[in-house]
């Protein structure tokens, strides 16, 4: 699964799943272009990654920040090959706590960004690319807390399957990869209590919690040619999660 020559654009790309997806596709021959909000960190990534990638400070909700991505990209590296709208969050509010504020922050950021993310990019993108939108593993499961963010990453589903349409004559290819839990410090988040990851790791047929590697190694597949006939297709990678009751 080569991607030598290929340049890549990857929000959110300065670190976890992000990061984990960049290096992996420059360990694949790949070009990246990483971008994110927050200057050190996407400092520090671009300079693990090496010469093969460039980082982009810049905000997914914001139109002007999106198109200076894909302009310093095309002046860098070339026209886009590989894009992975990764950017988001998932916040935990309860329906009775939840303020227009965190509303409108959850929908703009895990929704509507996605779209103007692929908007942005049309111009830039070679014919025969893929384009791969982060979904969540947990949409088909009513989760109590981020309801917002979950119904997010429902509809960007749904995006992409319209686009995947829409985008075919060009021989785009759009698909999207759903995680699971992830933790970025094995086996589970170092700043969640035992408890609350002991139950969610109950849920998982699996029985652990997602590395950002195992994300990383279906994006790889997602943007090479292994996938050349797959498009508008949503990839779990959950261990699992979502399917139903687990046996203890």
């Amino acid at each position: 699964m080569r991607l030598d020559g290929k340049v890549a654009v990857i929000t959110g790309g300065g670190s976890g799943i992000g990061l984990a997806i960049a290096t992996t596709y420059v360990d694949h021959g790949a070009r990246v272009a990483i971008f994110g909000r927050n200057p050190d960190p996407l400092d520090a990534a671009a300079h693990e990654l090496g010469d093969s990638a460039i980082a982009v400070v810049g905000d997914v909700t914001d139109h002007r920040d999106l198109d200076r991505l894909f302009e310093t990209t095309a002046e860098q590296l070339g026209k886009v090959d590989l894009l992975v709208a990764n950017a988001g969050a998932i916040n935990f509010t309860l329906l009775g706590q939840t303020t227009e504020a965190d509303f409108d922050s959850a929908s703009d950021l895990n929704f509507k960004a996605v779209f103007f993310t692929v908007q942005a990019a049309l111009p830039h993108l070679n014919d025969g690319a893929s384009v791969i939108i982060t979904g969540n593993a947990l949409t088909p499961t009513p989760v109590v807390g981020p309801s917002v963010a979950i119904a997010a990453k429902a509809a960007v589903k749904s995006l992409a399957r319209t686009f995947a349409v829409e985008l075919a004559p060009r021989n785009i290819r759009v698909n999207v990869l759903s995680p699971g839990p992830t933790a970025t410090a094995a086996p589970a988040p170092t700043d969640m209590p035992d408890e609350v990851s002991a139950q969610i790791t109950k849920q998982i047929p699996l029985g652990r919690w997602g590395r950002p590697e195992d994300a990383a190694n279906a994006a790889l597949f997602l943007a090479s040619d292994n996938s050349s006939y797959i498009t508008g297709a949503d990839l779990p990678v959950g261990g699992g999660i979502g399917m139903g009751w687990v046996p203890q």
